[in-house]
């Protein structure tokens, strides 16, 4: 059956609300428009806590899952429609060699504070929870790296290096106090430890692009994702998170053309919104096929497996979760 929609919102209504859909920016449509709340990585972390519903259902992927399972009351489940649905960044920081990445930059007996983008596993935030560090996001890494840089000698950033040298550049870290983490154990001298990830749907951005815009038309604006690599965002006219770059677009007055450089899905959704007031185009059209796993037919299957109690919940164990809920309610604090 392709009546997905109309499956989806029998059990909407049947369910009420013991049921609560959220999902990411990146979606599809065909996802959104199921979502009772939609938002960026910060947004939806900060609507976990409040949440009443039995059944908490994530669209997006693992990690988004693993974060809102950690913020969950007692009680409540969490699920993920296409529980196979990772994140690069996410896989290039293993939690055993963070762990052993900060043992080797403490060893001396300073004190190195993880600071971790949201895009990792909760076994990378529950070590940033031990080691008195925390987590961000691309629409607040700026004040957490404030933070993080008063807590001890020094901050390991991780996983995403272009965020980290952006955010670098934007509070005027220079250059000799930045170390590339490509070989911990050797001898480190920056104030902020840099891990080598990258995003690969950002990295496809270019400065071309850019400059071919300017040549053509020089009223046109650009924003880019902080993701980005770092000759991106210069060449850019701003940058900043979905949330950030929603509200660049909502700002800019009639008549604009603005060029996004994010994940299609969020800048077709834009283009569409204000298609009758200002042009909205994408620097490049660049899909999360990650974020593509999630469809209208396996949140209709999850759903239903929901409703007839058969549905896998997304679980973190009990002591990596409180370590995990620690770092995140650390951001949270410092954000609030």
């Amino acid at each position: 059956m392709a009546d997905y929609p109309e499956r989806i919102q029998a059990i909407k209504e049947r369910m009420g609300q013991r049921l609560h859909i959220l999902a990411h920016h990146y979606q599809s449509d065909q996802v959104v428009r199921h979502a009772d709340s939609v938002g960026d990585s910060l947004e939806l972390a900060r609507r976990i806590p409040s949440l009443e519903a039995e059944h908490i259902v994530m669209c997006g992927v693992f990690f988004m899952a693993e974060t809102a399972s950690v913020l969950a009351r007692q009680g409540q489940g969490v699920y993920l429609p296409a529980r196979e649905a990772g994140c690069t960044l996410a896989d290039l920081a293993p939690a055993r060699i963070v762990e052993t990445t900060l043992q080797e930059l403490n060893r001396d007996g300073g004190r190195i504070v993880p600071l971790a983008y949201v895009n990792t596993s909760s076994a990378v935030k529950a070590i940033c929870g031990r080691y008195g560090g925390s987590v961000c996001t691309s629409a607040n890494a700026e004040t957490m790296l404030r933070w993080a840089l008063e807590q001890g000698d020094g901050v390991l950033f991780l996983p995403d290096k272009n965020l980290a040298l952006n955010i670098a550049d934007r509070i005027g870290i220079p250059e000799n106090r930045r170390d590339f983490l490509l070989h911990p154990g050797g001898e480190q001298t920056g104030v902020v430890y840099i891990w080598p990830g990258i995003c690969d749907v950002h990295t496809a951005f270019r400065t071309e692009a850019i400059r071919e815009i300017r040549e053509s038309d020089s009223k046109a604006r650009v924003i880019v994702h902080p993701e980005c690599a770092p000759e991106v965002v210069r060449a850019a006219d701003a940058s900043g998170s979905t949330s950030q770059i929603i509200a660049y677009v909502e700002a800019s007055p009639p008549g604009s053309r603005i060029y996004v450089g994010t994940e299609s899905n969020l800048v077709q959704r834009l283009k569409r919104r204000f298609a009758e007031e200002k042009s909205v185009l994408p620097l490049k059209s660049c899909d999360c096929p990650f974020m593509a796993q999630v469809t209208e037919e396996r949140l209709a299957g999850l759903l239903e497996a929901i409703s007839g109690g058969g549905a896998p919940r997304v679980e973190v164990a009990s002591r990596e979760a409180s370590w995990a809920r620690e770092a995140v309610n650390r951001m949270l604090q410092v954000c609030s």
